[in-house]
């Protein structure tokens, strides 16, 4: 009979075991990385693993959805802050560049995840869309604040260029990234506040 462990140590061990696999996933790919060397790094058990994540994709899941927070999180500081909207996209995408300048960038952690899945029904694919498509009515919501009319347009057209600029960040000289994704936001935003 496996002993259940306190729930103050189960939550340490499962958040050992979570931030491991964010970094090693992050920096090395997920199917590159396998169970035994997430349980060694975070110093578990197979049990004390398994206990938390009943599988391997139970941890890519809790991966992205940490992910998917952090960005929540930077958007509704910003959406908060009581800034006008084009502010607002400005705060966004100076944060997306910040994070392409930081040390050991290696692109869009969803942009990863999905080459590795590309079966659109698979959770993991399908948990990527649903990042995205928040990403996307959040960009479409706020550019509908700066002029009545629809954003939709705009929105994949921001997208698409912060889709260019995480690839483009690990490839080529981050701050010429950072600086022509930036340029071609303010772009954006004045096409669409005058666009007829």
């Amino acid at each position: 009979m496996v002993r259940s462990e306190s729930p103050g140590r189960s939550s340490e061990a499962r958040a050992r075991l979570l931030n491991t696999a964010c970094k090693i996933f992050y920096e090395q790919g997920i199917h590159a990385v396998g169970v035994d060397r997430i349980v060694t790094e975070a110093q578990v058990t197979r049990a004390t693993f398994y206990r938390h994540f009943p599988s391997k994709e139970d941890l890519v899941l809790a991966y992205l959805d940490e992910a998917h927070h952090a960005e929540r999180s930077r958007a509704d500081t910003a959406i908060t802050s009581g800034i006008p909207a084009a502010d607002t996209v400005r705060a966004l995408s100076r944060s997306i560049a910040q994070g392409i300048r930081s040390p050991n960038y290696r692109g869009c952690a969803f942009i990863n995840a999905v080459a590795e899945y590309p079966d659109p029904e698979h959770p993991v694919h399908q948990a990527v869309l649903t990042h995205r498509q928040w990403f996307l009515d959040t960009v479409a919501y706020l550019l509908a604040q700066i002029r009545e009319a629809p954003a939709e347009a705009a929105a994949h057209h921001f997208v698409m260029m912060r889709d260019g600029a995480t690839a483009a960040g690990c490839l080529f000289d981050p701050a010429m990234v950072c600086e022509t994704f930036l340029e071609g936001v303010e772009g954006l935003l004045r096409a669409h506040a005058t666009a007829r």
